[in-house]
């Protein structure tokens, strides 16, 4: 059993590259209120539609945005250093839940969070996944199980795990890899998006309640379209750096851009319905001209051959 210790550590490690790290006693996060909030959103929310999701698991999607106190967490600089050491600057929030588990879940497939993005493995990870502990985690409420090491895995070894179908077998020769993550309540694990692992079985009639916030390379597709999931009026309330994490950001030079400008403008004004075609603010890189008029029309850049 893996254990949280009272500062960071990491398990595991091979050239610097940590696969599971934990905090425990978070001062400026109030669990109480955390547990009070949370109860009112699952008090109306379904049970889980496969398998995977889990038949008796309730889980809150785009939780980021539905109070403060979440957005907190998303943000919470302990944590973020770490994803700092493990993807690129700019990098995105890729997915936002409440995960709440009950007597007589089964326990989930075998699985990695950044497999859609099919690339070979072994490879550095494309996303990097917490989970915040708002009760205590243990082997007898479906406590996290993981794969140590599995994050170098290639595709050989990691082959014949969940992928997106519920009719892949589970895998039971790697069952006596799996180690469960025994935490606290108030703490928060970080592991490698490339890390094989699964929500265990739950036999204990007191449900388990956590978070995850799960961050993504800036380039890569986001689980959650959270500019859609996420009302603007409530994005623009938002800190920059959530506004940022939600993708109203830039990838350099100029990807994520909306007609030629950055993101951020549209929680300000709508710029596709703007009658003005006065520039406001141009994405570094970017040439020709933006109309805007009652339709929209982007020009695409000049290559270096029209300069």
């Amino acid at each position: 059993m893996i254990e949280a210790d009272r500062t960071l550590f990491s398990v595991g490690q091979r050239d610097g590259d940590p696969f599971v790290s934990m905090y425990q006693n978070f001062p400026d996060v109030p669990l109480a209120t955390i547990r009070e909030r949370l109860d009112g959103y699952l008090t109306t929310c379904p049970q889980g539609r496969n398998n995977f999701e889990g038949v008796r698991t309730q889980r809150v999607y785009s939780l980021v945005a539905l109070d403060e106190i979440f957005a907190h967490t998303a943000e919470h600089r302990a944590v973020l250093d770490l994803v700092d050491r493990l993807l690129a600057p700019k990098y995105l929030l890729t997915a936002s839940q409440a995960i709440c588990t009950s007597f007589g879940e089964t326990p989930q497939p075998l699985h990695f969070d950044d497999a859609f993005y099919t690339m070979p493995r072994p490879r550095r990870p494309v996303s990097v996944s917490t989970i915040w502990a708002v009760d205590p985690f243990s082997e007898q409420n479906g406590a996290t199980e993981v794969i140590p090491g599995s994050h170098l895995w290639g595709d050989d070894r990691a082959s014949g795990i969940y992928r997106g179908s519920d009719d892949v077998p589970l895998r039971e020769d790697l069952e006596a890899f799996l180690v469960p993550v025994s935490m606290p309540a108030g703490s928060c694990v970080v592991f490698a998006g490339t890390l094989i692992h699964r929500g265990g079985a739950h036999p204990s009639h007191a449900p388990r309640r956590a978070f995850s916030h799960q961050y993504c390379e800036p380039w890569a597709r986001q689980q959650e379209n959270f500019l859609l999931s996420v009302p603007r009026d409530r994005a623009a309330r938002l800190s920059p750096r959530i506004q940022q994490l939600l993708g109203y950001s830039i990838h350099g030079p100029f990807m994520g851009h909306v007609a030629g400008h950055y993101p951020i403008k549209c929680l300000g004004h709508d710029v596709r319905t703007r009658k003005s075609a006065r520039r406001i603010e141009r994405v570094p890189g970017l040439r020709g001209d933006t109309v805007f008029a009652e339709g929209l029309r982007v020009s695409p850049p000049k290559s270096s051959a029209e300069e």
